[in-house]
């Protein structure tokens, strides 16, 4: 099941609002070229099925981080080397289909965060 055109541009609006991901950050992390992410954004064409599962990983990131971090701070932490990701970013973990690592990093944030 794919996403429709106008879900995926909803998804794009979403990484902006809160993460502060610009098309060109979304591009890099899909490893897509900026010109695709603009027309993902018309609706003029829509991802992959790799490539959706990729940004729905991303956006439920962003959607957990939103929840400690202003968007400017989601997306220092997702470009950031990061202590709870032994050293590597988020970012790269997402993209090499690895966002259940960043997930439990999430956890233990949030978990650091009720102390």
């Amino acid at each position: 099941m794919s996403m429709a055109p106008n879900a995926v541009a909803k998804t794009l609006e979403d990484l902006r609002e809160r993460g502060q991901l610009s098309g060109v950050d979304v591009a890099n992390v899909l490893e897509v070229s900026k010109a695709t992410v603009s027309r993902w954004s018309t609706g003029k064409s829509a991802p992959q099925p790799r490539t959706q599962l990729v940004l729905s990983d991303l956006r439920y990131v962003v959607d957990r981080l939103s929840e400690f971090y202003s968007p400017d701070e989601t997306r220092a932490w997702l470009y950031a080397r990061n202590a709870l990701l032994d050293g590597e970013r988020a970012v790269d973990l997402i993209h090499a289909d690895r966002t259940e690592d960043v997930l439990a990093a999430i956890e233990r944030l949030a978990a650091l965060s009720y102390l």
